[in-house]
């Protein structure tokens, strides 16, 4: 059960990944250039580091996909498999899969960021060794249709190559450090090495590597043009839905909070790299956070998206209960004692499902703010930038205007949305414009109101230091 960090979540690297780019089936989000001229076919690496969003059943997710795109019968794409969440790879030529691997193991984690490389040499004699997958610098074991002896791949071939998509198949998640080498197959250690403290993959610099005549590195740094080739090949990509809203800092040496969509419950729906979330039900459904903590001081903000003809209750919650319990909403959770929440409604808060007077009534555009002080065992709500019931996160153990919640747990924020009502949450790496701009005293995180003092971006770095 990932409670508080994701698999490649350490303080220190010594190498940093500044930004990744935030991808949304919903928006049909992708990147693409044509190749000017060939290149090797048979001998390639491919990396990327992803932290993956939404789950889906209905279609495969495309990370890269290459080749005569036109027709779909001539192409190679490597991403995700439908209804498996296995990784695969896969090169059709005449409308006929000449390979087709896919790996044994799942990749349903949507908390923590994964190294993916695949490395092709179709001139290898033994058949095994012309594919192979390292996630986070481990071996894993492929089944399927092994190219046969130097067969060409439609990679690095002088055609369109995407990046997020295979045929409007769309990629949900985070992508980092998006790396084509052509001409090379490459180990992992080429893009990674284990942690000495920790023993945690973590990323290296790449920039002194061949890439080849088509290969490129993507490292979306650059938010004017997030499609920029840093190999020194020129071999740019032109963006297609994707804005500099899309850039995020939530990256695999520094891993954010989203919400959890694998412990989300039924139909509320989540997007926008899971910092989105509606209901069409008549029912209340709610979503918990994919980081929790024990201790600390942690802020984040909630946008009202959409308050037509809806309404939310956001808080926080026991990060055991939001996982197990087949509760639905925060309303429901905090019978256990163990849930605090802010109705939208009428501003009331809500414990042990008991609505009390607080403050004012959240509507469309609005902002609200949350300062969850886990030294002190006290929850602040505020509403564009001013504290409700008089609060102020600062008071320490007085915990003016603040509510009063269970100590030793583990929290989580959450959001619940009941019939339409829509709205995006802010743990430091906003899915929205933000007007202002404001980081927390550790210099983390994009909001839109201060952070109080003392309260931080619920984020992997500053749970090292602060959690």
């Amino acid at each position: 059960m990932p409670l508080i960090l994701g698999t490649n979540s350490i303080k220190d690297t010594g190498y940093d990944v500044a930004n990744s780019l935030r991808f949304d089936d919903g928006s049909s989000d992708y990147l693409e250039r044509t190749a000017g001229s060939t290149g090797n076919r048979k001998t390639l690496t491919i990396s990327y580091w992803l932290k993956r969003s939404n789950i889906t059943t209905s279609n495969s997710q495309g990370v890269l996909n290459a080749g005569i795109l036109s027709d779909g019968n001539n192409h190679s794409f490597c991403g995700f498999q439908f209804s498996t969440d296995t990784a695969i790879i896969q090169t059709t030529t005449s409308n006929s899969n000449v390979m087709s691997l896919q790996s044994n193991a799942l990749f349903r984690d949507v908390s923590a960021w994964y190294n993916f490389v695949w490395k092709v040499d179709t001139t290898q004699g033994t058949e095994s060794n012309r594919v192979k997958l390292y996630v986070n610098g481990v071996e894993h074991s492929l089944t399927g249709t092994f190219p046969s002896i130097n067969q060409d791949t439609w990679f690095n071939y002088a055609d369109k190559h995407q990046v997020g998509t295979r045929f409007a198949n769309y990629l949900n998640g985070y992508l980092a450090e998006m790396i084509l080498i052509d001409g090379q197959a490459l180990d992992p250690t080429s893009f990674g090495e284990f942690d000495e403290d920790t023993g945690i993959w973590k990323p290296i610099d790449v920039s002194g590597l061949t890439f080849g005549t088509n290969g490129f590195y993507l490292d979306f740094e650059n938010s004017g043009s997030l499609g920029n080739d840093k190999s020194g090949n020129g071999n740019n990509f032109t963006v297609n839905n994707l804005t500099s809203i899309d850039q995020t800092t939530d990256t695999p040496t520094n891993n954010f909070a989203t919400l959890n969509g694998a412990y989300k419950l039924d139909s509320i729906t989540l997007s926008n790299g899971n910092l989105s979330s509606a209901n069409t039900t008549g029912t209340w459904y709610h979503a918990p956070a994919t980081i929790g903590a024990s201790q600390g001081k942690w802020y984040c903000e909630i946008k009202s998206d959409n308050m037509a003809s809806g309404y939310t209750l956001n808080g926080i919650m026991d990060m055991e209960v939001a996982v197990s319990n087949g509760v639905n909403s925060l309303t429901h959770t905090a019978n256990t004692s163990d849930g605090y929440g802010y109705y939208s409604a009428n501003g009331n808060s809500y414990t042990n499902a008991t609505g009390t007077s607080y403050g004012a009534s959240l509507t469309t555009g609005d902002i609200l703010q949350i300062a969850m002080d886990l030294d002190n065992n006290y929850v602040y709500f505020g509403k564009n930038g001013t504290w409700q019931n008089s609060g102020d996160p600062t008071s320490g153990a007085t915990g003016t205007g603040g509510i009063s919640i269970t100590s030793g747990k583990t929290y989580t924020f959450a959001v619940a949305n009941y019939v339409s009502a829509t709205q995006s949450i802010n743990f430091g790496s906003p899915p929205y414009t933000i007007s202002s701009g404001n980081s927390d005293g550790n210099g983390m995180g994009n909001f839109e109101y201060a952070v109080p003092s003392g309260y931080y971006a619920l984020n992997t770095k500053n749970l090292a230091e602060y959690g």
